[in-house]
């Protein structure tokens, strides 16, 4: 399991290195409830940070925008 949790941390600070300055704001705030920083998507405006936590999702816009309730498509 500690192999596994390794992964996580390192895709967490390649993620991390994706986010602008206002991102990482929102990110580290939401962290504090309890959210964890899943993936960063990469769209025609920026960049959109993606974060759950349990079965609640939020997403993080280029502005620093928290959005509690996106529309984002989650491919496995």
């Amino acid at each position: 399991m500690s192999n596994e949790r390794r992964q996580v941390d390192k895709d967490i600070h390649f993620f991390w290195d994706d986010l602008n300055l206002a991102q990482k704001f929102s990110v580290a705030e939401l962290q504090r409830f309890g959210y964890d920083l899943l993936f960063v998507r990469h769209i025609a405006n920026g960049s959109l940070a993606v974060l759950c936590s349990g079965s609640k999702m939020a997403a993080i816009d280029i502005e620093g925008q928290i959005n509690t309730e996106p529309r984002v498509t989650i491919r496995h």
